[in-house]
C-alpha cells in the first residue's frame, strides 16, 4: 500500500495534555480516512514540550541540536501536518510560535495542514481564525478549511455526535486533510535540513 508521512505537532505544556489528546484524535481520524483511500500513513509526533530548551538555544545561536533538527527535517519531508496548540492570552502558545520561528523558510510551502487548538472555554476558539490561520497562510501552507477547537467541556461525552459535535468536526477536518494529502504527489524524503550542521558538530563535539 502506498504510504504518506503525517507529522503531528503538539504544543501542549502539561502531561497529560488535552492538546496532545486532540492531536491524537485528529491523527487517528486522518489515518483512518487515508486508509479508506488506499493509502498507508506513517505517523511521527513532535512534542514541543521536550524541545523547549533546544528551541530557545536555536533562537539565540541559530543552530539546532539533533532532536530539534530531526523534528525540523520531519516537517520538511511531511506529506501532511497536524498542528495543535493550547490557547493563551487569545493566541497560540509562545513555545508553539517559537518553534515555528526557527523553521527554515519554505519548510511548509504547499504542505497540507490541519489546525487545532485547545482552551478552557469556547470563546478562545476565535484564536484559530485570527491567529493560527494567518500564521500558516504566511508560511504558505495549504490549510484545511475546517479547524478544530476543543474546550474543557467538549471532552465530556465526546464519543457521541448526538451529545456534542467534537467527534464529527474531527472527522470532517481529518477528511479534508486526507483529501489534500492524497491529491498530491508524495514528498521526496530528505528536506531542507539535511545539510545543516548541528551546534555540536560545529564545536567539534566539545
Amino acid at each position: 500500500m502506498p504510504s504518506r508521512s503525517i507529522v503531528v505537532v503538539s504544543g501542549g505544556l502539561s502531561q497529560p495534555s488535552s492538546t496532545r489528546m486532540l492531536a491524537d484524535r485528529l491523527a487517528e481520524a486522518t489515518v483512518a480516512d487515508l486508509a479508506a483511500r488506499g493509502l498507508d500513513a506513517v505517523l511521527e509526533v513532535v512534542e514541543l514540550r521536550g524541545l523547549a530548551h533546544d528551541v530557545v538555544d536555536m533562537t539565540l545561536t541559530g543552530y539546532a541540536r539533533p532532536e530539534l533538527a530531526a523534528a525540523q527535517s520531519a516537517l520538511a519531508g511531511a506529506d501532511g501536518v497536524i498542528a495543535v496548540t493550547p490557547v493563551f492570552a487569545a493566541s497560540y502558545a509562545g513555545l508553539f510560535k517559537s518553534f515555528v520561528d526557527v523553521l527554515e523558510p519554505g519548510t511548509l510551502d504547499g504542505t497540507p495542514v490541519l489546525l487545532g487548538a485547545t482552551g478552557g472555554t469556547p470563546r478562545h476558539s476565535l484564536a484559530l481564525d485570527h491567529a493560527l490561520r494567518p500564521l500558516f497562510a504566511y508560511l504558505r501552507a495549504d490549510v484545511a478549511p475546517t479547524a478544530v477547537f476543543a474546550a474543557t467541556d467538549d471532552w465530556a461525552d465526546a464519543g457521541t455526535d448526538d451529545v456534542q459535535p467534537l467527534p464529527a468536526r474531527v472527522r470532517r477536518a481529518a477528511a479534508e486533510l486526507a483529501q489534500r494529502v492524497a491529491a498530491r504527489e508524495p514528498v521526496a524524503r530528505g528536506g531542507l535540513y539535511d545539510s545543516v550542521p548541528s551546534f555540536e558538530d560545529l564545536l567539534g563535539g566539545a
